[in-house]
């Protein structure tokens, strides 16, 4: 497509009158006629300055427009020479039986799946204890990541809940309360409260370019019971899921109970990465963090998203995607949802508001196909008899009103002042002696420590100073044989107390950095 035949194309499609903002309008153009291959891979696109005047519009709306396709991985631009379609083809799928795979995917070793022994125990009462519990029970309690603490330096993954407008939640809350409506103090029905359900579809519409009606949300109590919800739904007992390597705690801790047989598939610095023989077994389901790997941080670029779409399309697998932390991006604007790019049907999206909002309001949400929404939003009702219907309400107000959005403009801004004196603080401590990965998103990111440190210990030696990190090699399959880290939270650190807490921690890493010294 010629530059000249490209501006005509655009501008037959772009309507002024929508009340779409014409930046939204052509991002979405420009990435329809590459993945339709309109524009194929290795074309040039016009100058800013020309498809600008040719559309009548702000060069900074199209410049932005090619910013934002660059960071996606749509385009690539070189000095002197222009901007290009980059080739973002899927890569080969090795080792996959042959059903017209598109692309090849980079082969790693396959990490096989880790099981945690039951901690052995000599006192009788906790033998008996021990052999009261089924087999599941104690694999779940063994490998157990929940903290006793949820508050404080460097808690991770805990927003600051003191910057919470709680006067107009208050101001919304107390409006309800007076109306007294019986509807909204009982059981919820199937799906959640249609308020809630509406204002929140049109917010994903908005914000992370999902596609769905209010009818394809099921409001949950959060992440994990939107994977619980759907591991029952879309699996049976014996069935395989793949998961990222590392992985969260929490959801690794949903599947030991599920009698799904989790495989692990390490990341590398496009997001998860099967190999040959990763994919020459098919999986039921997958679970993945684009567009904020958890703990690690990467983005899955936009290669590899679409060789998991059509891989799942081609074997009739289920992708869940949990858009964790996707508001907090830092220097650039939030990245779009897998399930956005999703044509077949093979996404269950998942979010909540304990990040964005508070942890204990405990409201999350499924987006799930259009066929599967009254299965889920039955079995909702039938297995977690769902209630919070004020809150939902509440909710949806806070959100129709525009409080939401301000809140999380206003927090971005907060927490990406604190990420950055923590890596100043990180750094005129250390240097580059510990880097620190996965700080362009989220509210934590992770400090490396030397090969064969022992990061529980360190966890632990700054738990006795009142400092709260968390081990990386605790999120990997294989905590013995994974790489040695901290995962280190700034989000509900205020300014001030950042630098001296970050000394408190480095006087519990210092002693081991002085063993490796010295060996």
């Amino acid at each position: 497509m010629r530059a000249s035949v490209l501006s005509d194309w655009l501008a037959q499609r772009l309507d002024r009158g929508n009340g779409q903002p014409v930046y939204r309008q052509l991002h979405r153009l420009l990435q329809q006629a590459i993945l339709s291959k309109e524009l194929p891979a290795g074309s040039k696109v016009p100058s800013s300055r020309l498809l600008a005047a040719e559309l009548g519009i702000a060069r900074n709306t199209v410049t932005q427009v090619y910013e934002q396709l660059a960071l996606e991985g749509y385009v690539t631009s070189a000095t002197g020479r222009g901007t290009f379609v980059a080739d973002s083809a899927p890569d080969e799928i090795v080792g996959a039986p042959d059903t017209g795979a598109v692309g090849r995917a980079s082969a790693v070793a396959s990490v096989p799946p880790g099981t945690s022994a039951p901690v052995s125990v000599t006192d009788p009462a906790p033998q008996a204890a021990a052999r009261a519990l089924s087999a599941r029970g104690a694999r779940l309690l063994s490998g157990a990541g929940v903290s006793k603490r949820q508050w404080g330096a460097f808690m991770p993954g805990v927003p600051d809940v003191t910057r919470f407008p709680a006067r107009v939640w208050s101001r919304l809350h107390n409006k309800y309360w007076r109306r007294m409506r019986p509807d909204l103090l009982t059981y919820a029905p199937g799906g959640g409260l249609p308020l809630l359900r509406h204002a929140l579809a049109e917010y994903l519409r908005t914000s992370r370019s999902v596609r769905c009606t209010p009818e394809q949300i099921v409001i949950t109590t959060g992440i994990h019971q939107s994977v619980d919800l759907a591991v029952r739904l879309l699996s049976d007992p014996g069935d395989v899921i793949w998961t990222e390597d590392p992985c969260y705690w929490g959801v690794r801790s949903v599947l030991h109970v599920s009698g799904l047989q989790s495989r692990p598939i390490a990341v590398d610095e496009e997001g998860i990465n099967p190999s040959s023989g990763d994919l020459a077994q098919p999986p039921k389901l997958m679970l993945v963090t684009p567009s904020h790997q958890y703990p690690l941080g990467m983005v899955m670029s936009l290669a590899r998203r679409r060789m998991l779409l059509e891989y799942a399309r081609q074997h009739q697998c289920w992708i869940i995607e949990d858009d964790y932390d996707s508001e907090f991006r830092y220097g650039s604007r939030p990245l779009a949802s897998l399930q956005g790019l999703d044509t077949a049907g093979q996404v269950i999206y998942v979010g909540s508001f304990g990040k964005t909002l508070f942890p204990g309001l405990r409201i999350g949400y499924l987006v799930v196909p259009e066929a599967l929404a009254e299965s889920f939003a039955t079995a909702s009702a039938e297995l977690y008899r769902e209630g919070q219907l004020l809150q939902q309400a509440v909710l949806a107000e806070f959100i129709a009103e525009g409080h939401f959005t301000s809140h999380i403009r206003r927090m971005r801004t907060l927490y990406g002042q604190r990420r950055e004196a923590l890596l100043d603080a990180a750094g005129r401590r250390y240097g580059d002696e510990l880097p620190a990965v996965g700080g362009d998103a989220g509210l934590h990111l992770v400090m490396q420590l030397p090969e064969g440190t022992d990061d529980r210990a360190v966890a632990a030696a700054a738990l006795e100073r009142n400092i709260i990190v968390r081990p990386l090699s605790g999120y990997y399959a294989e905590p013995a044989s994974a790489p040695s880290g901290l995962l280190i939270g700034y989000a509900c650190v205020p300014d001030e107390e950042i630098a001296p807490a970050f000394d408190t921690l480095a006087d519990a890493i210092d002693p081991t950095l002085v063993q490796f010294a010295e060996a």
